[in-house]
């Protein structure tokens, strides 16, 4: 073997070595297993907050972690990406209204719902004002969960900035919105609606009977083999013709095969099990 490519190989081998040693690290300070991520993404995305501490290795940054809860608060919510706005994609916020949501209310005036990966909460009070349009004599179950602390405590909070409520109508910004400059709280109306909770989708069991179950721009980093493990496990969380709604940079990969048919773009219905027997 030519000495260079010898130095190369043990190079790759002390950088994976130093990844592990600092993934065991997270997964103990955290619950995050980063080895359900794609590993070459995720380690390019927190190579740069090595950078930015000035911390020469994996390792060195997990040790820093571990004495420095700030800088353990900033990993998480650099690697959680938590950036979320109301009504997301609007077009298909307009297809839920319209379509989605009327047809699951013809089932059952009474919805469950939930929102996984809820970050800032933006997205499920989006939901909330929804049905407070269109069903407001029903007996929704709303549920919110995702794995940062922080994050839930912002969407308890209900308070946003312009960027956050840029695709919200004027009607329901008068209806749900108090503002005071450039900060806009939403009603505590809507925010006694919902229910949240800390859950990591990755480790953590899953209630069952939702109508809908909403985990839009969450999976992005996970690896194809965690993604559909967790699209199987919300499959079995919904009720049958129960709605799965993604992101707009995600799709499921052999949907039939694991029970799901896609009825639009983002949208996809949970076969019941006659139908995807047939289908398969």
């Amino acid at each position: 073997m030519h000495e260079l490519d010898r130095e190369v190989l043990l190079m790759d081998y002390a950088n994976a070595a130093d990844y592990e040693v600092f993934r065991r690290k997270v997964t103990a300070l955290t619950g995050i297993d980063l080895g359900l991520y794609k590993s070459q993404q995720m380690q390019r995305r927190i190579r740069s907050l090595l950078d930015r501490v000035g911390a020469p290795t994996f390792t060195n940054y997990g040790s820093l972690l571990e004495r420095d809860p700030e800088e353990l608060r900033r990993f998480c919510d650099y690697i959680m990406i938590n950036v979320s706005e109301f009504f997301r994609n609007p077009d298909k916020f307009d297809e839920l209204e319209r379509e989605i949501l009327p047809s699951l209310l013809r089932r059952s005036p009474n919805l469950s719902i939930w929102s996984a990966g809820a970050s800032n909460g933006a997205e499920i009070y989006s939901v909330a004002m929804i049905l407070d349009d269109i069903a407001p004599r029903g007996y929704h179950k709303l549920l919110a969960t995702d794995i940062d602390s922080g994050a839930i405590a912002q969407a308890l909070a209900g308070v946003y900035g312009p960027q956050d409520v840029k695709n919200v109508s004027r009607a329901r910004m008068a209806k749900h919105f108090t503002s005071e400059g450039s900060v806009y709280t939403i009603s505590s109306r809507i925010r006694s609606k919902v229910q949240f909770k800390m859950h990591n989708l990755l480790a953590d069991g899953f209630e069952r009977g939702f109508d809908l179950i909403l985990c839009r721009n969450v999976v992005i980093y996970f690896t194809d083999e965690a993604k559909q493990a967790l699209y199987g496990k919300f499959r079995q969380s919904l009720k049958d013709d129960g709605i799965l709604f993604i992101g707009g940079t995600e799709t499921i990969l052999n949907a039939r095969n694991i029970g799901f048919e896609p009825t639009s773009s983002f949208f996809y219905r949970r076969m019941p099990l006659g139908k995807e027997a047939a289908a398969r």
